[in-house]
């Protein structure tokens, strides 16, 4: 898809259709289980099953609903459902429930409904426990929850560890079906690009689905004209980033979960905490989303004089007007008011929250190292960071920050910021574990002594035999989970070039989502790949970022220019996607007159991906 000059964005299709077939699945699955049940549910499926059914859908049938725990589950019922994420750990929790029962003379029928999909280790736990001929599994292909009309998330926040550091492949075969059942309701998609392991792998398993299944989308107008998949290992640097946009501080302060955050007594000026839907339906939000957060106040507090000067109208109308006022208007302007009210108290309580972490040095200190200036001062910095015990998840952060854009630590410095983390009181040995992940990853790594990556793939290959070839290539794997970040952000131009002062309010490329000192990585390449329609002229940034490149097209499709779906991109992220990377893309859109669609295997940021390597206590 080549960019064609500025025009209006097309509409994005409508996703309702997701969250209507996922609540017809689960009652029809409810109901293979005739008569009244009681229903287990896992924790983390309770946010996304808020957001396609009601109390009264769950309740089809359904006598009481659990939460899946820990404790044992005490019910009279003489059925039993169980609704949960594939782990082996709940097996565990359903089996000894299952033979509790055995052992007191119980009989219950008892029903697995697995949330996407079944795996075989499950079954397996099953058998071992020796329950699983009394257990009836059935799959809820429950793939896509709609969070807003332009992002998808499949709610799997697991992927990014058991893909990336466990090498755990399951996962894929969801991603595969996700794309099947997209593909068969909005596409064909014309053309497909991607970069990464994990990406390609979930492209070809698609692609065998859909040759399996003969899928009836073809010869049909579609609605998604080009999909992209991106690793998020192709870009740990701008998910490492503090985040400055509106949306981006409010995941990274208060935690958006689901599409929806909890607002406590600090932001509300209440005794009680509210939870606030955040999409485009709120009108308040809709606008500040995208911006950057030195631009949110000067707004708000315009859109406040305005919600007033509307409600000091009332003052000059007669009866007629106030009635139409109070039956049309008023209700709105109410609404209006009480997000005006939330948003200003986010705002707020954001600006304490960050003045407390020296917020505007922590900045500073990763423009540096984005630039490759004063890295000794940044390294201090982090040094004195670690020291005061901010934050543990902070201090890690930083780490790898400067990690990741020095292509590794020097083993001195390496050393020195481990033994200070691990020696800080508040934080601990216990982290031993999550410096080991984090190599692992290529996160946090250490240079070889003297050498660079490059320095030393130069000498092997001269060195090299047919014969060693196949054992030094297994070495590299895990060398190459190295950074070649600065290389790659001056092939780029990662860094805008600054002729006098940046303009937030009114930004010239996506470089505003980072104040205008950095591009993200990820939607720099989708844009430069868009723009050629393939990898043509990328041949050195593919090289750097370790291949696995590819560009299909369906050439039935693409001869349709014509078609609005062909401004329609379906930007998927295998391990995570970033409100600063949707905010950047968002904006693209709007200055290339195209739509970007997100899928996510979940929303994430810098404090997710950390805790996602840290193991948990037992």
């Amino acid at each position: 898809m080549a960019f064609a000059g500025r025009r209006d964005a097309p509409e994005p299709p409508d996703f309702g259709i997701l969250k209507r077939l996922a609540r017809d699945q689960l009652i029809y699955l409810l109901e293979q289980l005739p008569g009244k049940k009681d229903l287990f549910i896992e924790a983390d499926l309770m946010s996304p099953l808020d957001r396609i059914a009601n109390v009264s859908i769950l309740k089809h049938e359904v006598d009481k609903l659990y939460k899946v725990e820990s404790r044992p589950a005490l019910s009279a019922s003489d059925q039993f459902c169980f609704l949960v994420r594939p782990r082996v750990r709940t097996m565990r929790y359903i089996a000894d429930i299952v033979n509790a029962d055995k052992m007191s003379g119980r009989s219950r029928k008892y029903k697995i409904i697995f949330s996407p999909q079944k795996f075989y280790a499950c079954e397996m736990v099953l058998e071992e426990e020796g329950v699983f001929g009394d257990v009836t599994c059935d799959e809820w292909s429950f793939y896509l929850l709609p969070l807003d009309e332009d992002i998808i998330s499949m709610e799997l926040p697991e992927f990014f560890r058991d893909y990336f550091l466990e090498g755990d492949h399951r996962w894929i075969n969801s991603v595969a079906r996700a794309l099947q059942l997209l593909n068969s309701l909005y596409g064909p998609f014309g053309k497909a690009y991607g970069i990464g392991r994990c990406s390609k792998m979930s492209y070809e398993l698609w692609r065998d689905l859909e040759e399996e299944s003969e899928g009836d989308s073809q010869g049909r107008k579609p609605e998604i004209g080009n999909v992209f998949l991106m690793d998020r290992d192709t870009d740990y640097v701008t998910a490492l980033c503090s985040q400055v946009v509106y949306e981006g501080l409010v995941d990274d302060t208060f935690r958006i979960k689901c599409g929806s955050v909890d607002f406590g007594p600090d932001v509300t000026s209440s005794d009680k905490s509210i939870k606030v839907l955040l999409n485009a339906q709120d009108k308040v939000f809709s606008q500040i989303r995208n911006e950057h957060f030195s631009s949110v106040f000067g707004f708000l507090s315009q859109k406040s004089r305005n919600l007033q000067a509307q409600y000091d109208r009332r003052r000059s109308m007669d009866i007629k007007q106030m009635k139409n006022f109070v039956s049309q208007e008023l209700k709105g302007l109410k609404q209006e008011h009480r997000l005006l009210s939330l948003h200003i108290g986010a705002c707020e309580s954001i600006m304490k929250k960050k003045t407390k972490q020296d917020f505007q040095e922590m900045i500073k200190a990763e423009h540096s190292l984005l630039e490759g200036f004063d890295i000794r001062e940044s390294t201090s910095f982090i040094e004195e960071h670690i020291d005061r015990q901010v934050s543990p998840i902070e201090s890690l952060r930083l780490m790898c920050l400067l990690s990741i854009t020095e292509n590794g630590l020097i083993p001195k410095d390496y050393r020195s910021l481990k033994t200070q983390y691990l020696q800080a009181s508040s934080y601990g040995p216990e982290h031993l574990l999550t410096f080991h992940n984090l190599k692992r990853i290529g996160l946090l790594t250490e240079q070889s002594a003297g050498e660079t990556l490059t320095a030393v793939e130069s000498k092997v290959s001269k060195l090299v035999t047919d014969r060693a070839a196949g054992k030094i290539t297994d070495a590299f794997n895990s060398l190459a989970r190295k950074s070649n970040f600065r290389a790659i952000s001056k092939k780029l131009g990662l860094i805008p070039r600054v002729d006098g002062e940046y303009d937030l309010k009114m930004p010239r490329d996506m470089g505003y989502v980072f104040s205008g000192a950095y591009v993200p990585l990820s939607c720099k390449i989708i844009e430069q790949v868009l723009e050629r329609r393939g990898w043509l002229g990328l041949e050195e940034v593919v090289r750097l970022l370790n291949g696995n490149e590819f560009s299909v097209s369906d050439s039935a499709v693409e001869d349709n220019p014509a078609w609005e779906s062909q401004r329609v991109v379906l930007a998927v992220f295998l391990g995570g996607c970033t409100f600063s990377e949707i905010a950047a893309l968002r904006f693209l859109g709007k200055e290339r007159g195209c739509k970007f669609i997100f899928l996510t295997t979940a929303i994430t940021n810098s404090a997710r991906m950390m805790e996602a390597m840290i193991e948990a206590k037992a």
